[in-house]
């Protein structure tokens, strides 16, 4: 039967919603600020939300869509192909290719179909893919899309990467190495400088997806390529607005002069509605104050080191290095489970990982911190880790 291979996910959410558990797709009933909500019934402080920078409740950004929506209306009703390209568009596209120091830039009603439609565009059939093996589902969704040969090489090892671009010869030529700047599970930072040098020596073309960068590496917000000083090795650069941005979009910058071909050959930018006006106007004054007000991206990383340093100290298990995303890692699911049940009822919103969607064979409770984020928030979203994971971490 048609339906038959859901019912094993549907047996798990019927006996989480049974248990009083919903980690995926908590409702959020009331927004107060960009760091506090009401969800589930419960005031909380957010600690998953990508927000990086707090801008999703800027009032410039607010105005800015809302003075759009009076002026453009709610929506585009169509394609930029059809009659969906406003002129907010076009003024966007000119800044991100000025951001990233480009003759040209495109954007895209998601994040999501931004790198899925240049993975599926950029190669094809007798071309090939070489992937990062921890890159994000779009980007594995483009692969798939493409007819490429996709190789995925060990999670950001410069070694391995070496050994298949050894083994490719001359079919370097056509193969499109795809990495990201900041990986979003474990918010581990790509050698890029490495990647780019082997670029360098053994050809490709390099994508680098900011999404995760963008607003939190590099002057002017720029991005892990362009911390590492390797942005004129990056052929395309991809990313979104829904993290540092705090809207939701999605764009690809590059070099090349053959953007505007590719943009007229991607599914995923001819076929789907256009970004509505107010959402393109809040991203435009969210890049604006990204690249203004360094002190945001500053408090970013004051944060995270605070909220790194907390949980380390409580015995958990952490990555290595401070970042935006700072993911606990628990044995199993069950226990992960446990602790962000009780996370949320001491009013703190965390995200939940859990395999097939976390990197390893482990559950994850997932932080991500905000520039908005006071020091005594912070405080107490350690603290509340301290109460109610480091028993479920601990147990026998």
């Amino acid at each position: 039967m048609l339906l038959d291979k859901f019912a094993s996910m549907a047996r798990t959410r019927a006996e989480l919603e049974a248990a009083g558990l919903r980690p995926f797709g908590a409702v959020t009933e009331s927004l107060i600020s960009a760091t506090e909500a009401i969800v589930e019934g419960r005031p909380v402080i957010l600690a998953g939300t990508n927000n990086y920078l707090g801008l999703s409740y800027d009032p410039r950004c607010i105005a800015a869509a809302q003075e759009a929506a009076a002026r453009w209306g709610t929506g585009t009703t169509g394609s930029r192909m059809a009659n969906g390209t406003f002129a907010e568009h076009l003024a966007l596209e000119a800044e991100l290719a000025e951001l990233y120091g480009v003759p040209q830039a495109m954007v895209f009603t998601t994040g999501f179909a931004a790198t899925q439609g240049l993975c599926a565009t950029l190669a094809g059939p007798g071309d090939v893919i070489l992937l990062d093996a921890d890159s994000h589902a779009s980007i594995y969704s483009g692969a798939q899309l493409s007819g490429a040969e996709v190789i995925r090489f060990k999670h950001s090892d410069p070694a391995d990467l070496e050994k298949r671009l050894r083994r490719l010869g001359a079919r370097t030529a056509d193969t499109l190495i795809v990495v990201e700047g900041i990986y979003s599970m474990l918010g581990d930072t790509a050698p890029l400088a490495e990647i780019a040098a082997l670029k360098r020596e053994y050809g490709g073309w390099l994508m680098v997806d900011e999404a995760h960068s963008l607003g939190v590496l590099g002057e002017q917000g720029r991005g892990a390529a362009a911390a590492a000083g390797v942005a004129d090795a990056v052929d395309f650069f991809v990313g979104t607005f829904s993290k540092s941005l705090g809207a939701i979009g999605g764009f690809c910058a590059s070099p090349h002069a053959a953007l505007e071909a590719v943009r007229f050959s991607t599914r995923a930018y001819i076929f789907t509605a256009s970004a509505s006006p107010s959402v393109i106007a809040s991203a435009r004054a969210a890049l604006a104050i990204m690249r203004t007000e360094p002190e945001l991206q500053r408090r970013l990383w004051t944060n995270a080191e605070q909220l790194h340093a907390g949980l380390r100290e409580l015995g958990l298990a952490v990555g290595p290095q401070p970042g935006p995303v700072v993911a606990v890692t628990l044995d199993d699911r069950e226990t992960a489970l446990a602790a962000w049940q009780r996370l949320l009822e001491a009013g703190v919103y965390v995200n939940l990982v859990v395999p097939p969607a976390s990197p390893t064979g482990a559950s994850l409770l997932r932080c991500s911190v905000s520039a908005a984020h006071s020091e005594a928030q912070l405080e107490r979203i350690i603290a509340a880790f301290d109460a109610c994971v480091v028993p479920c971490a601990t147990a026998p």
